[in-house]
């Protein structure tokens, strides 16, 4: 069980490639895999607490890259 201790809200591992999101302070009692490598944390009555994304620089890389082609491009009219 984690349980969120500092006031920092997001937190990255670069050694595990981990980003963690606390919603709340809370323990973790308990995860949902909302899709390959993304877990939703959830306390004893069933409140997120949390989202972790494992392997994050793979899975944020195919989010930022076409948000980066949509801000860089010249908008077309």
């Amino acid at each position: 069980m984690k349980k969120l201790n500092s006031k920092k809200i997001i937190n990255y591992d670069s050694k595990s490639d981990v980003l963690y999101i606390g919603v709340k302070r809370g323990i973790e009692e308990e995860f949902i895999e909302v899709s390959p490598g993304i877990n939703i944390e959830l306390d004893s009555n069933g409140q997120v607490i949390g989202v972790e994304i494992l392997n994050a620089s793979k899975i944020l890389k195919s989010v930022v890259k076409p948000l980066q082609k949509q801000i860089l491009e010249p908008a077309v009219k």
